[in-house]
């Protein structure tokens, strides 16, 4: 014999939410934007919920299984709007998200060929960078280029690998770029604007960029430099989207360089334009 079972003719809401594998707050919330219909309540004051309701609540908890928002969902049930309308965005919805799903995909793919934090960077910079032996780069390194390709984009941080490519092939270069850039740093220690060091640095800065530009042309990288300007697609990247312009990026990076460094990084840009123009005359 089987035990005799009358089902309830109406249940509390926490019932009504076991049943349908949903929670009451999400049931109430239901009732709040107008998807769901307020029941009666009962002598209590609390709500009970009938055969109709739970009907209800059941197409909700289907139609969310396969993303239909819960606008949508009320817009369908006041057949305010047509559902094939509604399920075609819904399409357009979920490719783009399986396309961003994709592209997330191919980055951890990307990132664990390379095995390190370079593989973070886009891979217009890594496969600049491919051939270095590990270790080559410092964590320094690493850091500029991610604040390039955040200001300047891929193809911009790119360019810059050209520089770290020298300093990591070229010891005598890296140990100058060294010694300057701790001379710079003691320019933080309360150095004035005017002191004769912040025109000296300046004119080191310069020659030590000529020598890397130098580098890079004697190893053949700037011509890898234009044939990157020449293929490069941003739709490739997928950084397009997230990419601030120069400006607004470089106005909202915070630094800490004192007056005095500041001047010398400015002196020592109008020597290197100087230079340029000089050139560009002969």
């Amino acid at each position: 014999m089987y035990p005799s079972i009358t089902p309830p003719r109406q249940v509390k809401i926490g019932d009504a939410a076991a049943f349908a594998g949903t929670t009451p707050r999400a049931i109430r919330h239901y009732h709040a934007i107008g998807l769901l219909p307020e029941p009666a309540r009962g002598g209590d004051g609390r709500r009970r919920y009938g055969y109709d309701d739970m009907i209800r609540l059941l197409w909700i908890r289907k139609a969310a299984a396969v993303g239909i928002s819960l606008d949508d969902m009320r817009a369908a049930f006041d057949e305010a709007r047509d559902i094939e309308e509604i399920l075609s965005r819904l399409e357009e919805t979920l490719a783009a998200r399986a396309a961003e799903i994709e592209r997330q995909r191919a980055a951890v793919r990307h990132l664990q060929a390379v095995g390190n934090p370079l593989g973070l960077l886009s891979e217009l910079v890594t496969d600049r960078l491919s051939h270095l032996p590990p270790g080559a780069l410092r964590p320094s390194d690493l850091d500029a280029l991610l604040v390039t390709e955040r200001v300047f984009g891929p193809l911009g941080a790119a360019v810059q690998a050209s520089v770290f490519i020298v300093l990591a092939t070229h010891p005598e270069l890296r140990a100058e770029d060294d010694r300057l850039d701790a001379a710079e740093a003691a320019l933080d220690d309360g150095v004035d604007t005017h002191d004769p060091r912040v025109e000296e640095l300046a004119v080191q800065r310069c020659a030590q960029q000529k020598a890397l530009d130098r580098a890079i042309e004697a190893a053949g990288l700037d011509a890898a430099e234009e044939e990157l300007f020449e293929i490069y697609d941003a739709d490739l990247t997928g950084e397009e989207d997230t990419q601030m312009s120069a400006f607004k990026a470089i106005t909202k990076m915070p630094y800490d360089f004192s007056p005095a460094r500041m001047r010398c990084i400015e002196l020592t840009a109008q020597l290197l334009a100087d230079a340029d123009t000089h050139s560009a005359d002969q």
